[in-house]
């Protein structure tokens, strides 16, 4: 059960940031194999940040991103929609393990609706790691939760650098400028569409490769997704076989969105034949244009739990 404590508070006028917890490699430390455990909670975190800056916390979860279910993003939504209720948050900001950061992200991207700043942040190096990126991480974050937001929508603060959810993607697995933006220039942001529980959506990605056949569609229709987000070759294409089962699912009325695997650069449906990305579309499927395979699975959830139209989401 999430817990909130107040950690500096000098007035209840004050503008405080809530910072609220999730967990991931900013709150781990070696167990006795050495292996990296989630074990701090968000008022440890704050105090190892140093920052001077008022803050509530908030203990939403604890586990590796890796493991965040659509319910655990439910409830951080909830969370957040709770400290923007109290006219003295000035922003919020949250912790989070860089594995599914970029998702989490996208999903408060295109739910919240408030001009008020989230910021997600989290770290490379466990807190007990001599040189431990964490605690600078979190109070860059927070330092920018209690300014007004410079560009609307959720932003990710890591290693120095803040970008905006939308397009983002973890470049590196150990750098300590994790995270990077599959667009040179900001991606226009599509109209918030409130916060709506995603939880119980069931929308699968499937990785493409070269001659794939069309088994592991099959398995996947089988256990009734609500929509496949395919993460495609080049710039968005995938095997005939593929191509032909995923057509066979636009014309079941399931819906199927292109990604690709490539990290930088739009999906474009150029491409004929079978699996082509030209043919795809003309079936239905929708471009995930920017966004990773994550963030289009992310953004297809949103659309299907909120009833809006993907394209919208995915534009």
């Amino acid at each position: 059960m999430a817990s909130c404590i107040l950690m500096q508070f000098p007035g209840t006028s004050d503008p405080t940031v809530t910072v609220i917890a999730t967990g991931g490699t900013i709150a781990s430390t070696a167990d006795a194999q050495g292996a990296r455990v989630p074990t701090l909670d968000g008022a440890a975190l704050i105090a190892h940040s140093g920052t001077p800056i008022p803050t509530r916390v908030i203990d939403s979860t604890s586990l590796d991103s890796s493991s965040m279910r659509l319910a655990d993003i439910d409830e951080l939504a909830g969370h957040i929609q709770e400290a923007f209720a109290d006219p003295t948050t000035s922003g919020v900001v949250v912790t989070h393990g860089t594995d599914s950061m970029a998702e989490t992200a996208l999903a408060l991207d295109v739910m919240l609706d408030d001009e008020r700043p989230v910021v997600l942040t989290g770290a490379q190096l466990p807190a007990d790691d001599p040189h431990a990126d964490g605690p600078e991480n979190l109070a860059g974050a927070i330092a920018l939760a209690a300014l007004p937001a410079q560009q609307p929508g959720v932003q990710i603060h890591f290693g120095g650098m803040t970008l905006p959810a939308r397009g983002a993607l973890k470049r590196h697995t150990y750098e300590m400028q994790a995270f990077t933006s599959s667009a040179t220039t900001p991606l226009s942001r599509p109209r918030p569409v409130g916060v709506h529980r995603l939880a119980g959506k069931n929308v699968v990605v499937i990785a493409a490769w070269p001659g794939a056949g069309r088994a592991e569609v099959d398995a996947i229709v089988a256990t009734r997704p609500d929509g496949i987000v395919v993460a495609g070759l080049g710039a968005g294409n995938i095997s005939a076989d593929m191509g032909r089962a995923l057509g066979e699912c636009l014309q079941a009325g399931i819906p199927v969105v292109v990604s690709t695997q490539v990290p930088f650069g739009p999906v474009a449906f150029d491409y004929g034949g079978a699996g082509g990305g030209n043919t795809l579309g003309s079936l239905g499927a929708l471009s995930a244009g920017y966004l990773s395979p994550g963030q289009a699975r992310m953004a297809l959830t949103v659309a299907l739990a909120s009833g809006t139209d993907p394209a919208v989401l995915l534009a």
